[in-house]
């Protein structure tokens, strides 16, 4: 008679299968951090001079960084 190996360790195939779950729960980029996007927009919008990004816009940039990390993004 042959018996049957029960595997308890973890396949790739589950691991591939608990990042696909990760990343369907993680929200789109559009859809998080509005209020920080749309002040660092603003600021950069109406501030920018040629290709530089002024200073007193560097605060609302770093807010929607850490606001986009916190949900999982690289940025």
């Amino acid at each position: 008679m042959s018996e049957l190996h029960t595997n308890t360790t973890p396949s790739c195939h589950d691991e591939t299968k608990k990042q696909e779950q990760a990343q369907e729960d993680k929200p789109k980029p559009c859809c998080v951090c509005k209020p920080e996007k749309e002040e660092r927009d603003k600021c950069l919008l109406f501030n920018t001079e040629a290709d530089e990004t002024p200073a007193s816009c560097q605060e609302f940039i770093d807010k929607y960084k850490a606001c986009m990390r916190g949900y999982g993004f690289e940025v």
